[in-house]
């Protein structure tokens, strides 16, 4: 069972930063990792993903070009850096875990995910 605990969350103008990590209680080394968000009233959506190895990421398109996610295995730690954030990223923002034993799987699927944190808090006023 694959821990995941959030961080970096809090509340920021339109136009700031902020870096989410997400910090895992075993070795992620065979997870595909993805980042989620769920804003009030909403369903929960596909954010971004990163491969097992690290060689491929997907974006949603409206956070494409703003958002990068990166990974450290060495630190089984993956990292959502958000930047031109706007009042529409206003979410709880999850990560979360899919086993992939090839290493190269990823996916925009929720369902497809083992494993999910409990979320961090993003407010972004305008």
């Amino acid at each position: 069972q694959v821990q995941l605990v959030e961080s970096g969350g809090g509340l920021v103008q339109a136009g700031g930063s902020l870096r989410l990590s997400c910090a895992a209680s075993e070795r992620t080394f065979s997870y595909s990792m993805g980042w989620f968000r769920q804003g009030p009233g909403k369903e929960r959506e596909f954010v971004a993903a990163v491969s097992a190895s690290g060689g491929s990421t997907v974006y949603a398109d409206s956070v494409k070009g703003r958002f990068t996610i990166s990974r450290d295995n060495a630190k089984n730690t993956v990292y959502l850096q958000m930047n031109s954030l706007k009042p529409e990223d206003t979410a709880v923002y999850y990560c979360a875990a899919m086993l992939t034993p090839l290493r190269v799987g990823i996916s925009r699927n929720r369902n497809n995910y083992d494993y999910w944190g409990q979320g961090t808090q993003v407010t972004v006023s305008s």
